[in-house]
């Protein structure tokens, strides 16, 4: 594990309850930092087998030499095509963290970080076109206001809207700084909290997270084996809301068949009735961690 990118979150919690055959194949979604896999490494036979994808260039300097790890450089959401390319028909396990990594904030040219003055960017993939800046300078002032509104949760975000595309009127507002100057007095409560909210909205549309969840947890029941488990770390209510309800169902289309009246049969037992979070210890080591949510389900 490399410290100085990303402080793994939960990682013996999840692990524990993720790996239950030594021998199997385990999937690793966001490798990150690499702390979740090398645990799940260091619990597995010489016949088990991980699969890690990331699709942030920068993960690659993180890969530990183990001839039982394949990596994928891609979004978690392609996991059933890459299985398939792979020849891996079904597997033991599946872990995602959802959480953004420590490196991701912490270089400021990203433009993730509210902390730094850098171009409005915010793409975990550099190979994607649609960057925070795009969608500031672009998007109308609707879609803004929808946006700020469902994926940030700020309250004014219908005036929050209308400002940016009064003020990208006189100016392109393409950095963190112009950004912030130009919206500073909409802004409601404490000002960190605040931009952080914006910002998480704006990361969430650049990279498309919700929909990338969407379609990772509606193919993890087939490409997993029967017992075998599925582990999401969340940070969001958004994020956790998505994970609680597909856990409960198993689906995410209206469950009954009205020609019929025959409701789908969950294929997932929940194996953890409420979220496992952190430890008062590592909240207190690792802030970050704080608003991290661990849910696990098992294929029936």
């Amino acid at each position: 594990m490399n410290p100085a990118y990303h402080t793994t979150v939960m990682l013996k919690e999840a692990v524990e309850v993720l790996v239950v055959n030594a021998d199997g194949v385990y999937v690793d979604c966001t490798f990150g930092g690499g702390g979740h896999s090398r645990e799940i490494l260091s619990r597995l036979s010489a016949k088990g087998r991980l699969v890690a994808f990331d699709q942030d260039e920068a993960a690659q300097n993180n890969l530990p030499k183990d001839e039982r790890m394949l990596f994928v450089p891609h979004n978690f959401r392609h996991l059933q095509r890459f299985l398939r390319l792979y020849e891996i028909e079904k597997v033991d396990g599946i872990l995602a963290d959802l959480g953004v990594s420590s490196h991701q904030f912490d270089e400021s040219e990203r433009g993730f970080s509210i902390r730094f003055d850098a171009d409005l960017d915010m793409r975990m993939d550099q190979r994607s076109t649609l960057t925070a800046k795009d969608i500031v300078n672009h998007y109308p002032e609707e879609k803004l206001h929808k946006l700020f509104e469902q994926f940030g949760e700020v309250t004014n975000s219908k005036s929050l809207a209308r400002a940016i595309v009064e003020q990208r009127s006189i100016k392109n507002l393409d950095s963190i700084r112009q950004f912030k100057d130009a919206v500073h007095s909409l802004v409601k409560g404490n000002p960190n909290k605040y931009f952080a909210q914006v910002f998480q909205a704006l990361r969430i549309e650049v990279n498309d997270e919700l929909g990338a969840l969407k379609e990772l947890l509606l193919q993890t029941v087939d490409c997993l084996k029967p017992k075998g488990r599925i582990a999401i770390i969340s940070f969001h209510s958004l994020e956790d809301r998505m994970v609680k309800n597909f856990f409960r169902s198993g689906f995410f289309e209206e469950q009954e068949d009205h020609l019929y009246g025959i409701k789908k049969i969950n294929p997932l037992k929940i194996i953890t009735k409420k979220p496992l979070i952190p430890s008062d210890t590592e909240m207190k080591h690792n802030p970050r961690s704080r608003s991290a949510k661990l849910r696990v389900a098992e294929k029936m």
